[in-house]
């Protein structure tokens, strides 16, 4: 485990070998550490180069927005709120998607010290009104296109209890603005001020809610924009972010290192695996994000002259197939940095330096921003090469710096995310190897206990996707009477195949034969799709509708499973 220095807000990152070279490049929070004020001082500097870039109706050629505009809509957002008495302790949920007025919206609310609520452009009414109500958002501002969901969303609020909860126009000049819900609170910019509540996806019970401060995003975007080695921002870089505005890359890290680095940031609603090259093209991106499934689903498509017709140099993103890392890198022409974060550490690792790990699921080496260690079952640091839990802190004095500040309204469960010498529980199985990388493994809740055996499910995700006739695949964990549970598989094949019983057990035996015995699928079953979140993680917990059987249209190879290899079918 490596040392650090000095990670509090507006004193550099954690530094390890090199690292302090890198922290020492970032750009300086000039104009104070909240990203309200960080913005202005990014527009002061540059008024007339774009920061948002954006097409204005689906179809229509991207155009940009300069730093100037966007803060003439800021200035003029922020006095219709302060007239209508918005300050310090109060919260908005913001109800917009991927377009310039949230940035609008955000940056105004900021720096008036409110605390920002952004909801799901693609959720439901019943779970975002749970989020407005849970946050005590005193109104939701929405786009227009979306005022309809965003009043069904208000009436679920009452429904939770929050009582009469304002829609207004994020489009117009806010003159149907609701006045603040009581006083503001005295101040507003400082570091440990709230800027923000995301919710988590969750996986049991309602998702927890992350108070976010201001030296969250002020510290993410300067790692972000210090990282260096193959990353290495520049002014002029516009970055393609598919990820949606509620989910803390775009909204916090990215958009931020932008801001310090005089970067654009080129929005799109959603990854489309047939229009994502003409949207790097057109939006002119030197840098992507990818998340989940999108580099397997790009490669799944035929080869065409889009392949190589942008101007992307690096791919920044978590979850590249390690069967598909080099061939993605050698088909597109660029590399793909593997990173890992959390909404609740803000800041992570990334392997940006070379020589990259390629196809290893390595994400870089503790030191800058973050320190890191993996933990054995007794609470040992477990040795060089072997899984075990992954906790984090900050580097420097204070491990918290750049944390979230705590789960909204849920005090044991922020007291159990830490352990006593103030480690971050990220709930992920790592290896940390002899050269110091991290590899990732496995989210512990997707490991897989049959048997006695403990069972990683996204190695036999990749073992499936290895195949020629699979576009992607996700593996769950299935109760089994014998056995605890049993590995199902749900497969999506490539365009034009059909899912039979000789297919499902060609695909077994392909498994059968790569995978320890009973690594294999005891159950495969095939989908037309896979349902995935705004970031194209799949949303396993949503695979089967309610009251559906798993079982009844899936293919039962328990019996095969031995011990003894088998010979593959032909």
């Amino acid at each position: 485990m490596t040392g650090g220095t000095g990670a509090e807000a507006g004193t550099g990152a954690g530094t390890a070998a090199g690292a302090g070279d890198r922290a020492a490049s970032g750009a300086p929070l000039a104009g104070g550490e909240s990203p309200a004020a960080i913005f202005a001082a990014r527009a002061a500097m540059t008024p007339e180069a774009p920061f948002l870039a954006h097409r204005p109706a689906p179809g229509a050629a991207f155009e940009d927005v300069s730093c100037a505009a966007l803060a003439a809509r800021v200035a003029s957002l922020r006095a219709a709120y302060a007239a209508g008495g918005w300050g310090a302790g109060h919260r908005a949920a913001l109800l917009i998607g991927s377009r310039p007025d949230f940035f609008a919206h955000y940056l105004a609310l900021n720096g008036l010290g409110v605390s920002i609520v952004p909801l799901n452009a693609d959720g439901r009414a019943e779970d975002l009104g749970w989020q407005v109500a849970h946050a005590r958002a005193g109104t939701v501002i929405a786009a227009p296109a979306l005022a309809p969901l965003a009043r069904d969303t208000a009436r679920a609020a009452a429904e939770e209890g929050a009582g009469a909860v304002p829609v207004a126009d994020a489009a117009g000049d806010l003159r149907d603005l609701p006045p603040a819900p009581r006083p503001a609170a005295p101040g507003a910019g400082g570091a440990r001020d709230e800027a923000a509540i995301l919710y988590t996806s969750g996986t049991t019970g309602r998702p927890k809610g992350c108070v976010l401060e201001n030296r969250y995003f002020a510290l993410g975007g300067r790692a972000y924009a210090g990282w260096g080695g193959r990353l290495a921002l520049a002014a002029g870089d516009r970055l393609l972010n598919p990820l949606p505005l509620h989910h803390m890359n775009a909204l916090s890290i990215t958009t931020t290192a932008l801001m310090l680095t005089g970067g654009c940031a080129v929005l799109v609603d959603r990854f489309s695996p047939s229009g994502w090259w003409r949207d790097c093209t057109e939006g002119r991106a030197s840098l992507i994000h990818y998340l989940g499934v999108m580099p397997a689903l790009l490669l799944a498509r035929p080869p065409a002259a889009e392949d190589r017709a942008h101007a992307v140099t690096r791919g920044v993103g978590a979850g590249v197939d390690p069967d598909h890392h080099a061939a993605f890198e050698a088909r597109f022409g660029f590399p793909l940095l593997e990173l890992w974060g959390m909404t609740e550490t803000g800041r992570g690792f990334i392997d940006a330096d070379e020589p990259r790990a390629v196809g290893t699921r390595a994400f870089g080496r503790p030191g800058f921003p973050l320190l890191g260690r993996v933990l054995d079952e007794t609470g040992a640091e477990a040795p060089r090469g072997t899984p075990g839990e992954f906790q984090v802190r900050a580097a420097g004095p204070e491990p918290r710096a750049g944390f979230f500040a705590r789960y909204l309204d849920n005090p044991d469960a922020t007291a159990e995310a830490w352990t006593a010498d103030d480690w971050f529980r990220t709930g992920d199985v790592v290896i940390h190897g002899e050269d110091d990388r991290f590899r990732f493994v496995e989210r512990r809740k997707n490991i897989i206990r049959r048997s006695g055996e403990n069972i990683a499910a996204a190695e036999v995700e990749a073992c499936l996707q290895s195949h020629d006739a699979v576009a992607s695949a996700a593996v769950l964990a299935h109760p089994d009477k014998l056995r605890e549970e049993e590995i199902y598989a749900c497969v999506v094949l490539r365009e034009g195949l059909t899912g039979d019983a000789a297919l499902a057990r060609t695909l077994f035996d392909w498994c059968d034969a790569r995978l320890s015995y009973f690594k294999a699928p005891g159950w495969l079953a095939f989908r037309d799709a896979l349902p995935v979140t705004g970031t194209q993680k799949v949303q396993k917990g949503a695979i089967f509708a309610s009251g559906e059987d798993p079982e009844a249209a899936a293919h039962d190879f328990r019996d095969l499973k031995r011990r003894t290899r088998k010979e593959p079918t032909p």
